[in-house]
């Protein structure tokens, strides 16, 4: 008999939705801040590879076109450089994707 009860019983704490609750929410915030977590680095790995582009493009106009980084325009040129790159990689990118 007394193992009956402690089967009931089990089975009303296994059934209780506060402990099923608590449970369940303490499962999300992990899973939240695990997920958080993951955007962040992934956020800070392509701001470094942004970082470390526009260096390239800087050191190459440089070398190309001396005393360039003294125009007005400079900044533009490196942006627009940047951007037409970007540009084309995604398109590379969308063109593997269809085919």
């Amino acid at each position: 008999m007394t193992n009956l009860k402690k089967f009931i019983s089990s089975i009303k704490d296994a059934f209780e939705p506060r402990a099923n609750l608590n449970a369940f929410s303490q499962a999300q915030a992990q899973g939240r801040e695990d997920f958080i977590q993951s955007l962040s680095s992934n956020e800070l790995k392509i701001k470094a590879d942004e970082q470390r582009l526009e260096a390239m493009v800087r050191q190459q106009l440089k070398e190309e076109f001396p005393n360039i980084e003294k125009s007005a325009s400079y900044d533009l040129l490196v942006d627009a450089v940047i951007h037409n790159y970007k540009s084309k990689q995604l398109q590379a990118s969308d063109d593997v994707k269809i085919k």
